[in-house]
């Protein structure tokens, strides 16, 4: 028995509206779980080990806080940190109240991306820039950066997506876009059909970020 829907809850005002809301937060959330994670993730992998500024007692610190934000589950930590997101945003509600969970939620797990793909640069080539007098950030940007462009990209990518279920999971707690749609028309309300359209979305979103993504990785890999 084929599963029918009409449609007829729908308000297309109101979709169009959770989709520009959607992609506001996962806009300006990659943004600065961009920066942040980068520069985390590099601090990790410089500090670690036989690396350029080998610090094992800042590692562990750093490493034990990206561990403890990775382990809690995002609806959780957005309750946790609410004082926190109202102290940045002013509000706790909607898209400004949801981007400073966004951020804190995906930035550790995007910092161990950015470590992984730093300790796949061949170590030769960080040796060959120190003998030619390469300073340690000419040998960051120019060297590790560079070498290791490919799994970044894939790393923004693989956060990026992420960072769509966790919009959707915003709505728990009034973050808007399709998740608080669907939470609000789709499962209280038993609407059937804007839970499919919004689902139908998510899919749509994602399978372009992944699109993208899988471009720019083999556009920037090396032949």
């Amino acid at each position: 028995m084929m599963l029918k829907i009409s449609f007829e809850h729908i308000v297309w005002s109101e979709v169009g509206q959770a989709t520009k809301d959607t992609l506001r937060m996962l806009g300006v959330s990659v943004v600065f779980t961009i920066i942040l994670g980068l520069i985390l993730g590099v601090i990790l992998f410089l500090t670690s080990r036989r690396q350029l500024l080998a610090q094992p007692a800042v590692y562990f610190v750093l490493s034990l806080i990206v561990n403890i934000l990775r382990s809690v589950p995002f609806v959780i930590l957005m309750i946790m940190i609410m004082p926190i997101t109202k102290a940045i945003t002013g509000t706790t509600l909607g898209v400004q109240g949801s981007i400073p969970p966004l951020v804190i939620a995906a930035a550790p797990f995007f910092a161990r991306l950015v470590e992984t793909s730093l300790r796949e640069v061949d170590r030769g080539v960080i040796e060959a820039a120190q003998a030619m007098g390469a300073s340690r950030w000419d040998i960051v940007r120019r060297v590790l950066l560079l070498e290791a462009r490919p799994g970044l990209l894939a790393g923004v990518t693989i956060t990026s997506v992420t960072l769509v279920s966790y919009t959707a999971m915003s709505g728990v707690i009034g973050g808007g876009g399709l998740g608080d749609l669907a939470l609000r028309y789709g499962y209280q309300r038993f609407q059937t059909d804007v839970m499919f359209v919004t689902v139908a979305l998510l899919i749509v979103l994602v399978q372009l970020l992944q699109m993208a993504g899988d471009y720019l990785v083999r556009r920037f890999s090396r032949k």
